[in-house]
């Protein structure tokens, strides 16, 4: 795990170039332990490095073949690289590292961007060929390792951070268009980022160009190299059958990532994926190390009881971290700070202390990410398959909404939330499957997000949402789950594990994201993953019997930080300061007497989504100071 950056243009005077080792430096957290830059006239590619394969100097980046024609740097893991070295050896390759970084070079230089299928892993990668000046770029299967671009005065930027860009003087210009998609989602989907001509790197996709192509977004395509193959009418009948093929390839894909040279442990939650995952890797690991973290102040959302169970079970070394609200106060800062898009999912803060404390003991930790969206594990899924499968619940749900409409639930307290839930559940009835979904993965509505902005286009926003809803078939409930695999996982979840981990050096594997687990997912009809009685049904018949006794009997437990209580008092003098009539003016983005509206219901009785709402502001008014005082 690394982070990796680079500048390409025709002019080796360019005015980025003397600035870029400092901009690169800017990465030092995702890559600690060493660092690397190397130079060709207006090509630049630097790397810092987080050694974990092959930790000698070896290893380091940028490495080049032994003719000198071909520089990789690459960010994150080829677990199945030593299956090449036979190979690669026969075609005479004389290797001089034991990295994966190395046989990935190989095999580009051997088969060009058709390499990307041998890799099973996730990644961001460079490659430049020095004799024809072009230059490959590619990123993983599921968008678990990020990459951006721009074009900036004739050159291309690339790095796994925003921060190397800004660092490096692009321009700042915000995107109204994804400014309006995070207030609805709170998160940013897609190609596009909250800066007018900054992309990303979509999951699955590569850049490829030589030297000579103008330096112009509509230069610079990406293409598809990779999608999930999804079969609408799945074949798969024998539920045993499936659940043993799906046994065995996961457990494939935990072995796989317990591969490294520095030490490893595993995420134990006390949830149902971790735990599984915790399980399967002790199989295969003595003296597993496992964390978690509980929370004192909300005994409702602490499930360190249960994980301590799992691990007394599986017989791993587990710590379990044991915090209060001010911990996450405190450590709110530091995640703010670090965060180079505005990202508004408030459990970042958890995934920040426990990767934080995590680091402490390993440097590599698998997790249990990716299981609730390839096989239902969220309440909107089991919302989705009862619109499916009881379509006459849809009909009272349309009669009942109109009443339900004036109600203000809250995710602060458990009635308040379950009316919240009945609310949009029935608000649902009403929409096309599509517009549904959309709906449901939102924080807050459409219209209420076009009172706070000024200056979007409607037009420019459906676009969007259209292109991030595709997938979604009519009744047709696996493609709910595929969208997910190309919304929220990529945009929401696994930026939140990234993110947060990078920040503090740790490097976090997925095991139910292994290309294996996920094609084998989605060959699966609904009925093996959802049904009247349970969610994620096949996961837990599955591995049932490596795990306590009647522990998939208890409800799913999420996370929840104290919001209300925060904003309406800590945090109290923070919003005065975001929310400072003058700096709304001088930025001209929002409708302040929405703003005004917003905050004076978060302190009535009933706050119900005003929590949200102020939270998402918050976080992009400290992201919008960051990035713009500087």
């Amino acid at each position: 795990m690394c982070g990796i950056a680079g500048i390409i243009s025709n002019n080796p005077n360019h005015p980025t170039i003397q600035s870029f080792p400092n901009a690169l430096d800017s990465l030092s957290k995702r890559g600690p332990d060493a660092t690397g830059i190397v130079i060709d006239g207006g090509t630049i590619l630097g790397h810092k490095r987080l050694s974990i394969i092959d930790t000698s100097t070896a290893g380091n980046q940028p490495m080049k073949d032994v003719s000198g024609r071909y520089t990789i740097i690459f960010n994150g893991e080829f677990f199945n690289f030593k299956d090449y070295y036979p190979e690669l050896k026969a075609d005479g390759i004389e290797f001089t590292s034991h990295s994966d970084t190395e046989v990935l070079l190989y095999l580009y230089i051997k088969y060009g961007k058709t390499c990307l299928d041998k890799v099973n892993g996730f990644f961001a990668f460079c490659i430049y060929d020095s004799l024809e000046k072009s230059y490959f770029i590619a990123r993983d299967r599921m968008g678990i390792k990020p990459l951006l671009y721009t074009i900036h005065d004739n050159a291309v930027i690339f790095a796994s951070e925003m921060k190397v860009l800004l660092s490096l003087g692009v321009n700042r210009t915000i995107d109204r268009t994804s400014m309006h998609l995070y207030f609805q989602l709170n998160y940013l989907p897609g190609e596009n980022s909250i800066l007018e001509n900054i992309k990303r790197l979509l999951p699955g996709h590569y850049l490829a160009f030589k030297l000579d192509t103008i330096f112009e977004f509509n230069a610079i395509k990406q293409y598809c190299w990779y999608e999930v193959p999804y079969i609408e009418n799945t074949i798969i009948t024998s539920y045993k059958q499936a659940s043993d093929e799906l046994e065995k390839r996961l457990e494939a894909a935990v072995n796989d990532r317990l591969i490294s040279d520095v030490p490893l442990g595993c995420f134990l939650s006390g949830g149902v994926d971790s735990s599984i995952i915790t399980a399967l890797a002790a199989k295969h690991t003595d003296k597993l190390k496992t964390f978690s973290i509980g929370f004192s102040d909300e005994p409702q959302f602490d499930e360190t009881r249960y994980a301590q169970e799992v691990a007394s079970h599986c017989k791993t070394e587990h710590q379990a971290f044991h915090l209060k609200s001010n911990d996450l106060l405190e450590a709110l800062p530091n995640v703010l700070d670090y965060l180079d898009e505005p990202f508004a999912d408030s459990s970042a803060l958890a995934v920040f202390i426990l990767t934080k404390e995590t680091r402490k003991e390993v440097t590599v930790a698998l997790s249990g990410d990716g299981a609730d969206e390839l096989f239902a594990g969220y309440r909107k899924h089991r919302a989705e398959w009862m619109f499916i499968e009881q379509p006459r619940l849809a009909k009272v749900a349309r009669l009942i909404s109109p009443v339900l409409s004036s109600q203000q639930g809250s995710r602060q307290s458990a009635i308040g939330n379950k009316l919240r839930q009945i609310h949009r559940f029935a608000e649902g009835a009403s929409l096309s499957e599509a517009e549904r979904y959309w709906r449901w993965c939102s924080i807050s509505a459409w219209e209420d997000v076009d009172k706070l902005l000024k200056g979007t286009e409607e037009k420019l926003i459906s676009l969007r949402v259209n292109e991030l809803t595709h997938t979604i078939n009519d009744r047709d409930f696996n493609s709910v789950l595929l969208n997910d695999c190309k919304l929220v996982l990529p945009y929401d979840m696994l930026v939140k594990v990234d993110q947060m981990s990078m920040a503090n050096s740790l490097e976090v594997r997925v095991p139910f994201l292994d290309k294996r687990v996920v094609e084998w997912a989605f060959q699966l009809p609904p009925e093996m993953k959802i049904d009247k009685k349970q969610q994620k049904k096949i996961v837990k018949d599955t591995f049932k019997h490596l795990l306590p006794k009647d522990f998939f009997e208890r409800k799913k437990q999420g996370f929840e930080v104290p919001l209300l209580n925060w904003l309406r008092a800590d945090l109290s003098p923070l919003l005065d300061k975001y929310f400072e009539t003058n700096f709304i003016e001088e930025q001209g983005l929002f409708n302040e007497a929405e703003i005004v509206r917003i905050r004076k219901k978060l302190y009535s009785k009933h706050p119900g989504d005003a929590t949200a709402k102020i939270w998402a502001l918050l976080v992009f008014q400290h992201w919008y100071k960051n990035v713009f005082a500087n």
